[in-house]
């Protein structure tokens, strides 16, 4: 069973920058796709980025210009720059397996806040 493992996350004032890590384990075998999810308080959830193992990414235009990620085989890493007000949901590590399976994890809080 995959558990994806999210870290990172917090408070930080508007302009600030933070990160999220999200590590795979439960499988030697390289995940297809992972990516990052948020959520808003009554919003849905929405993509952030996700990035397949060849190296395919689609990222939201909201963030395109003030986040980077990268990926290694089963960890994925959101480096999240000049945030703003409306950054502020929770944010979810999702991995999809070659047998398309999708996992999500817990979940972690990002908040902007002055």
């Amino acid at each position: 069973q995959v558990q994806l493992a999210e870290s990172g996350g917090g408070f930080v004032e508007p302009g600030g920058s933070l990160s999220l890590s999200c590590a795979a384990s439960g499988t030697d075998v390289g995940l297809h796709t992972m990516g990052w999810y948020r959520q808003a308080p009554g919003k849905q959830r929405e993509l952030v980025v996700r990035t397949t193992s060849s190296g395919t990414t689609t990222i939201s235009e909201s963030v395109k210009d003030r986040f980077t990620h990268s990926r290694d085989k089963n960890s994925i890493y959101l480096q999240m720059n000049s945030l703003r007000f409306d950054d502020t949901a929770v944010y979810y590590c999702q991995a999809w397996s070659e047998d398309d399976t999708v996992y999500w994890g817990q979940g972690t809080q990002v908040t902007v806040s002055s």
